[in-house]
């Protein structure tokens, strides 16, 4: 057993020791299928926290030659597969965590130098009898092993794309880097499976897009690997249950994910928040690189149009085909955008191309970064939304006019002013410190039409269920009888309450108007 070359399974045995543990030993039956074949080259990027290195040293516990695993995988769903046993610590594994060797480097053939001197030194150990050809590199070894030996290799290669932060300005290194990954694993009969995870996908220079070997699971597509990107709603509600939390604020606080047909839970944050038994910002508070606020300052054309839109609760289109899978060139608002999918601080369904916000966590971020400075319009607007939730609560339709249009002013600078969006955004911006206490939901089908916005109270929350309409250039009388005629309360038949009509219009002049009717049912 080594370090690098077949490990053991201390560090899975660890997870599977811990209170709360979430099966996910079923990916193994994907990488079992692709062993030895034209897709054993796998590159999964995810957000930070989100398991990649459980993952990872599940994979080497499975594969590595250097432990017996079989109880360790007792009662796990893999257990149960025809072939689990056949590949069951029957591989040489070399697992590397390139950060630890890139902080220990000053350059790339520093670190290339230091990992193959340290899987060449085990080599001798595990080998006695297997003599290395004098100044041989650690491909040709590595292929002479194989053949002598007949035991193929599975690479296990953790925060594979750190060397992009840590070299983030280098062309020159990080080229290298790709290099050294090529002439390791592109095309050698040695590798079994090359399973590589990061946050970033494979970064592509020119000539250098030879890794296009690798098959490639992001957060803008994770296709038949969805499920274990992190905690699906079932695996959530049962650790709910479990541990006695509420589900609902679980689903608030760290739901929102779009990844393929699941949605999917911030894993670290579902934990943190059972061991600690509260809702709160877990995983933001782990960054370790650069902060969203120097990202959603940039200055792209559109971007801070984008970022406001979502803020207030709104999906926006993006484009991910241009994006450099780095973090320094933007080209585009949508490069950016992008890279805030790839990091976690959006979702993005594949199928409509658009992103958005997840999450109360994620958008507690934003609130925060828009504070810095460069979004004074929409900071000055989310506080105003404290007062107008009241006032409208109260009935004070003059106030409720005043701030929709002290909002509607405010962010005319980033936004058309007349169109849907422009009205979607100002009322989810006014509103916006509505989400703690309801659901919110926009052009909500209801009745023979479609309200703006429908509130609708979370549970154990004592407030009144609200529907509101804004019209342009049309009296609030309007708005408010629209919301009569077409029978907007209608989806609201599982409520049991006090129903705020509330009717808003504006006109050229940007002159906003209010009325609010109050029922029971």
């Amino acid at each position: 057993m080594g370090i690098y070359l077949n490990p053991g399974n201390e560090l899975f045995k660890m997870a599977i020791n811990s209170e709360i543990y979430v099966d996910k030993s079923m990916l193994i039956d994907i990488t079992n299928r692709y062993l030895s074949t034209q897709q054993r080259n796998i590159c999964m990027s995810r957000p930070r926290r989100f398991g990649k290195s459980m993952t990872a040293n599940m994979l080497v516990a499975y594969y590595s030659r250097g432990c017996d695993s079989k109880e360790l995988f007792k009662g796990l769903k893999i257990e149960e597969t025809k072939n689990f046993e056949k590949h069951l610590n029957k591989y040489n594994v070399i697992s590397l965590n390139i950060a630890d060797f890139v902080q220990q480097s000053d350059s790339i053939d520093d670190m290339v130098l230091l990992i193959e001197n340290e899987i060449i030194e085990e080599i001798e150990k595990d080998y006695p009898d297997f003599k290395i050809p004098q100044k041989a590199k650690l491909p040709k070894i590595l292929q002479l092993l194989y053949i002598e030996y007949k035991i193929p290799f599975v690479f296990i290669i953790d925060e594979w794309d750190c060397v992009y932060r840590f070299f983030k300005d280098n062309d020159e290194e990080n080229k290298k880097y790709l290099d050294f990954l090529r002439a390791l694993l592109k095309d050698k009969s040695y590798v079994a499976l090359n399973y590589a995870t990061g946050i970033l996908p494979v970064k592509k220079y020119g000539q250098h897009s030879a890794l296009n070997m690798y098959d490639e699971y992001s957060m803008a597509e994770q296709s038949l690997f969805a499920e274990y990107t992190g905690f699906t709603d079932i695996e959530v509600r049962n650790l709910c249950d479990k541990y006695n939390m509420s589900f609902d604020d679980m689903k608030k606080w760290y739901d929102g994910y779009k990844v393929e047909q699941y949605e999917i839970y911030n894993p670290r944050s579902v934990v943190a928040s059972i061991n600690n038994n509260k809702f709160s910002n877990y995983w933001t508070k782990t960054e370790t690189f650069e902060a969203l606020a120097m990202y959603i300052k940039l200055d792209m054309d559109g971007l801070k149009e984008k970022v406001t839109t979502m803020i207030a609760g709104e999906s926006v289109d993006v484009d991910t085909i241009t994006f450099a899978n780095d973090m320094v060139t933007f080209k585009t608002a949508d490069d950016v955008l992008t890279l805030l999918i790839h990091l976690g601080y959006l979702t993005y369904d594949a199928d409509t191309k658009m992103a958005w916000i997840p999450n109360n966590e994620v958008r507690d971020e934003f609130r925060a970064s828009v504070k810095t400075g460069g979004y004074d319009e929409v900071l000055k607007s989310i506080k105003l939304s404290d007062e107008l939730l009241k006032e409208t609560r109260l009935g004070n339709a003059q106030r409720v006019a005043e701030i929709i249009e002290e909002v509607h002013q405010y962010n005319t600078s980033i936004i058309a002013y007349n169109n849907e969006l422009s009205l979607s955004v100002t009322l989810s911006l006014a509103y916006y410190s509505a989400r703690n206490d309801y659901e919110i939901f926009k052009e909500l089908p209801t009745g023979k039409g479609y309200a703006d916005l429908t509130f609708i109270p979370r549970k154990n929350v004592d407030a009144p269920a609200m529907v509101i309409e804004l019209k342009y250039n049309k009296n609030e009388s309007v708005a408010l009888n629209q919301i009569k005629a077409k029978n907007y309360t209608e989806k609201l038949k599982a409520f049991s309450g006090e129903i705020l009509l509330v009717g808003i219009s504006y006109d050229d002049n940007k002159g906003h108007k209010c009325v609010i009717e109050k029922i029971n049912k």
